[in-house]
């Protein structure tokens, strides 16, 4: 398949902005096909040319030079994954503006307080039932000029309250001038993106044109990429890995992007389009595995042993492949396997897969060589919003299933006190947004930013990670959690005694919690439970008021703010017992290995 395809890049040097690499692959494949999308209404995907993207990105240009504003100011977006939301931005980028992506999902609040932040003058919305629900919120933010509704806004009441919010369809004019080269400096601010920090307060990760540029140049020297390459796009645009992997990076390749519709409609999807290349975060593949686990179940004794053959042999061929292991006999049985066992899993992905890449989280070791013995390239990659995101991916004639990959070009990595991993690379982040102490404490007097990972690098240079020594947890979909204040908030109610926040590495929040030893047997009697039984604390409605309650405390919180499960324990956490340090400190590892047999049982079933 690959003998017919071919390379066509785009040098950063050579877009030196990210407008300008727009400008340069509308001059360079005008007719190739640039993105799909699904019409709701005719029930249909549909295409835009490259040229045609050029000539809508014109239209919103013009909209944005009608406002007002100067090069510098910050416009906002809130949209769903569609060739909108790359309309936009990059008419934005065209006249210097700084583009502030918002979660589609993100609460009032948190969107109220990024908007004051940054200032922003100018937000587009997805829709008017978003609006609705944001207005009361953003009452108070007065720099913001114009609210731009692309669906629905007809539906919204006018009154002095809506004056400044506009239909996208009116706003936009017919046509605009076509696009132009400008000069900019490639190193000057183009986005600013927001990020959760430990101090619940998220934090303006300023990102340059060239930071994403050479961010995307040097990924695809590990990982090559054709104009016949079809991407299938899922995870949110507002998400950097998905911005400079799955927009950038093929914008510079010139390869075609196709928008999912949802992640539940994701297995429909993938049939429907074929992609050559997903990029996801290691729930989406945990899902796929799961999935797979649980129709196995009930299959034949034979069908079950034919897959398991399929496994082992599968991974015996990939470690010769990469150069690890000798020739065996028992790849003389792969042609077979293939066709019987492995072609028709990687069917259900579209049958066209020739890699995935993983990352925002840690990738199940278990699940990438499962993948990976089926003939699925699941490449895992590590990096932070900080870099651009990408500091190191596994090469593709050299993957280890529990590395995060080598360091991309041009990035320099070291070890540094506490085996934490410091980078230098051309994607490290301008600064925080208004937060000098943020950044001074990221980034070292000598320009090393620090990750906060502990790790470790073999002799091929492929990175592991070993340790956080950030109080930072980090779920399976990449989401970053902070779980201090919640376990504060928590700790507040007077049934529970103590209380951890877990979750790294799951697919959601759980909570292990301690309850008060003196109002542990009237609460169990209210329950009909007998107090003195252990099992007790294991009864579902007890553990579900319990959940119920931490809904309460945690009212005021931020929407990633949900315990899932909790488990039930008596035994207090003390300096005694080793769980707590001298100063009365939760050894969280400690604590996690004293309980393991709850926290699987909290992960046992996931949904």
């Amino acid at each position: 398949m690959l003998q017919q395809w071919s390379e066509d890049l785009i040098s950063p040097e050579g877009a030196g902005t990210l407008d300008g690499l727009f400008l340069q692959r509308v001059r360079r494949s005008p007719e190739g096909i640039a993105y799909q999308a699904f019409d709701r209404e005719a029930k249909e995907w549909w295409g835009l040319t490259w040229a045609e993207m050029g000539r809508e990105i014109a239209r919103w240009r013009q909209a944005l030079l009608q406002e007002g504003l100067e090069p510098g100011d910050r416009v906002a977006i809130q949209l769903r994954n569609c060739p909108e939301w790359v309309m936009f931005d990059q008419a934005a980028l065209s006249l210097g503006l700084v583009t502030v992506p918002l979660y589609t999902d993100d609460r009032a609040d948190a969107v109220a307080y990024i908007l004051q932040d940054a200032v922003v003058k100018l937000l587009l919305v997805q829709d008017a039932g978003r609006w609705r629900r944001m207005v009361s919120a953003l009452q108070g933010v007065e720099t913001l000029q114009r609210v731009v509704v692309l669906e629905g806004a007809e539906q919204l009441p006018e009154s002095s309250q809506h004056q400044r919010v506009r239909a996208a369809g009116t706003w936009l004019p017919e046509s605009g001038p076509a696009l132009q080269p400008r000069s900019a400096d490639p190193h000057s601010l183009a986005s600013i993106v927001y990020t959760s920090g430990t101090t619940g307060r998220p934090k303006g990760v300023m990102l340059s044109h060239w930071n994403m540029l050479s961010v995307a140049h040097a990924s695809l020297t590990v990982v090559d990429c054709y104009r016949q390459d079809l991407f299938l796009s899922f995870l949110p645009l507002s998400h950097t890995l998905e911005r400079t992997a799955g927009y950038y990076l093929p914008l510079m390749a010139g390869a075609t992007v196709a928008y999912a519709r949802s992640v539940t409609q994701l297995a429909e999807d993938m049939q429907c389009i074929r992609p050559t290349v997903i990029i996801a975060v290691p729930r989406i593949f945990e899902r796929i595995y799961a999935r797979l686990q649980e129709q196995l179940k009930q299959r034949s004794l034979l069908a079950r042993g034919l897959f398991r053959l399929t496994l082992h042999c599968g991974f015996i061929q990939f470690e010769h492949q990469m150069g690890r292991q000798g020739w065996s006999p028992k790849l003389l049985l792969m042609p077979l396997l293939r066709r019987l066992v492995a072609d028709k899993v990687l069917a259900r992905l579209g049958g066209r897969l020739r890699g995935a890449i993983s990352g925002g989280a840690a990738l199940s070791p278990d699940v990438s060589r499962f993948m990976l013995s089926l003939g699925l390239p699941i490449l895992q990659g590590y990096g932070l919003t900080e870099t651009s995101p990408v500091i190191s991916v596994n090469p593709m004639d050299n993957v280890k299933v529990d590395s995060v990959g080598v360091p991309l070009r041009g990035v320099e990595v070291r070890i540094g006190e506490n085996d934490e991993l410091l980078v230098k690379t051309p994607g490290r982040m301008l600064g925080y947004w208004n937060n000098h102490a943020a950044t001074a404490e990221m980034i070292d007097a000598e320009g090393w930013l620090h990750t906060g990972d502990q790790v470790r690098i073999d002799e091929q240079r492929h990175i592991y990670i070993t340790g956080r020594l950030k109080d930072i947890l980090v779920l399976s979909n990449g989401e970053k959690i902070p779980p201090s204040d919640m376990e504060m908030a928590i700790a507040l109610d007077p049934l529970i005694e103590q209380v951890l926040v877990v979750g790294e590495g799951k697919p959601y929040l759980a909570a292990l919690l301690v309850v008060n030893a003196d109002l542990w047997e009237g609460l169990a009697r209210e329950f009909g439970l007998d107090p003195e039984q252990p099992q007790s604390l294991d009864d579902a409605a007890l553990q579900q008021a319990f959940i119920q309650r931490i809904r309460s405390a945690l009212k005021d919180f931020p929407g990633y703010a949900k315990i899932r499960r909790v488990a039930l324990l008596l035994e207090p956490w003390s300096v005694e017992n080793g769980l707590l340090t001298p100063t009365l400190k939760v050894k969280r590892p400690k604590v996690l290995e004293r309980y393991a047999e709850q926290m699987a049982a909290l992960y046992s079933s996931e949904h």
